[in-house]
């Protein structure tokens, strides 16, 4: 039995040895958990997504420009990329070709695609800061939590000291023969009972603790420990500041669930504009500047020949003494092929066979499956669905509102009835140890008023972090932060 209560003891002062570290409040907790929740990373790369899209819309309205090319080995019967003559034998290629071309007038598709991604970036940004409030409102009530369970675990600890203090009484009087066994026997199974409690109540600190480092993505085996401001401190909004009506005006305009969805009606609109002007006739402008080079271009080599003729000049000389005028003549020369050929150097060929075009495109759709038209009248459905979500999303806010300020107002009162009980319990159980000190109560009696009292401080503490933890949801509803 000795044995026994010195086992109670040391699961009472049994604490780990850990390094000194520094506690975390609530406010740390939650920025941690913003710059490490994985959720929060993920919902961020789609952020990053949607403005890499917004980039490539706002450069897709520059000119393309594309450079094409590359040598080839030829055989066989095929046309001379030179001399555009059909030839057969094997020779070597290459050609190149720069090409550009612009959009001159798609009906605003572009800038309508260009706006509707402009409001997806924004509408990606509402959706991270809608997740990021959702987890500090997630680590807040796991924060609330560990308050709890730890407000729990002392009462558990007072529990077990208070039944331990009356059996060692009653043991001395059983021992001195004025209380029966029975009487110890009933005090010794109580703290049985009361040591599980401990043990319960120290399991759940632990698993409420671990909740919460979840929520902050930090390893379970960190060790870790949170600050435990009095929960009576712990600042409250009057109810009468947070009337329904009055958070819910507050919400609509300020929480970023709410700007998600205008957002998003307003790109799914661009949308419908950009996929309207699919439908019609657009106009483009385009140039290219190409070249190309054959080994089997050659040029034939030619000769130089006196034919024998003398051709006149048309010019007069004189002698002397200018009595004899000679007509002037020149030898006449041709050019004979000799039957040798010489092939074109490379940058002469890209010189000689260098080619420019430019020109103005018109585009019309006239039959493709209807599926530009297809893609509009799904569009126009898509703003219809987005506005039913954001009337669907309102209607849900504002019922979570109401149902969060009904909640507060049923905690508020249970907190005061608990306040109440818990000093009628204290004064029964004072006024039953005397009745029992002097022997007009039994033991049975007496653990009863006992255990009611150590039900009705548990309930008491449920009450009030519960009765805060309504009041903090609602002042988040209002747009005010999480306060503690």
């Amino acid at each position: 039995m000795r044995y026994k209560f010195l086992t109670v003891f040391a699961l009472l002062a049994f604490t780990l040895s850990v390094q000194a570290q520094e506690k975390w409040s609530l406010l740390k907790c939650i920025e941690y958990a913003m710059a490490n929740n994985i959720s929060i990373k993920q919902v961020d790369l789609q952020t990053k997504l949607a403005a890499l899209q917004l980039r490539q819309s706002k450069l897709g309205q520059l000119p393309s420009l594309s450079f094409s090319g590359g040598p080839s080995y030829n055989n066989g019967r095929n046309q001379d990329p030179t001399t555009f003559t059909l030839i057969t034998q094997s020779y070597l290629s290459t050609s190149m070709q720069l090409q550009s071309s612009a959009d001159i007038f798609n009906w605003f598709s572009k800038r309508n695609t260009i706006a509707a991604n402009e409001w997806e970036l924004k509408a990606a940004g509402a959706n991270t800061d809608k997740l990021k409030n959702d987890i500090a409102l997630s680590v807040a009530s796991s924060f609330l939590q560990i308050l709890l369970a730890k407000e729990q675990e002392k009462i558990a600890r007072v529990q077990i000291l208070q039944s331990y203090a009356q059996l060692s009484n009653t043991r001395k009087l059983v021992d001195a023969g004025s209380l029966p066994e029975l009487n110890a026997s009933e005090l010794e199974a109580q703290v049985a009972r009361d040591s599980s409690a401990v043990i319960t109540a120290k399991g759940n600190v632990e698993q409420s603790i671990l909740s919460l480092k979840s929520l902050m993505a930090i390893d379970a085996a960190t060790p870790f420990e949170i600050e435990t401001p009095p929960v009576e401190k712990i600042p409250v909004e009057k109810i009468a500041d947070l009337q329904p009506e009055s958070v819910y005006a507050s919400a609509v305009a300020n929480l970023p669930q709410q700007r998600y969805n205008d957002y998003k009606i307003k790109a799914v609109q661009k949308s419908a504009a950009a996929a309207k002007g699919a439908m019609y006739p657009s106009f483009s402008a385009f140039g290219s500047l190409g070249s190309n080079y054959a080994a089997s271009f050659n040029t034939p080599n030619y000769d130089r020949v006196l034919t024998g003729n003398d051709l006149p000049t048309g010019l007069k000389a004189v002698d002397i003494n200018g009595n004899f005028v000679y007509n002037v003549v020149t030898p006449e020369f041709a050019q004979v092929r000799n039957g040798n050929f010489h092939s074109n150097p490379f940058f002469t060929q890209v010189s000689d066979n260098f080619r420019q075009s430019i020109g103005l495109g018109l585009t019309v759709p006239i039959f493709n499956g209807y599926s530009a038209r297809t893609n509009y009248r799904r569009s126009k459905i898509n703003i219809i669905n987005q506005q039913l979500q954001k009337e669907a999303d309102d209607q849900k806010l504002k019922q979570d509102i109401y149902q969060a300020y009904n909640a507060a107002i049923v905690a508020f009162e249970k907190f005061n009835a608990g306040r109440k009980a818990v000093e009628t319990a204290e004064r029964t159980f004072f006024y039953a140890q005397k009745r029992y000190d002097v022997g007009l109560m039994s033991t049975f009696e007496l653990l009863t008023n006992q255990n009611n009292l150590f039900s009705v401080r548990l309930q008491d503490a449920l009450n009030q972090f519960d009765y805060v933890f309504k009041m903090k949801v609602l002042e988040f509803y209002k747009g005010q932060g999480l306060k503690f």
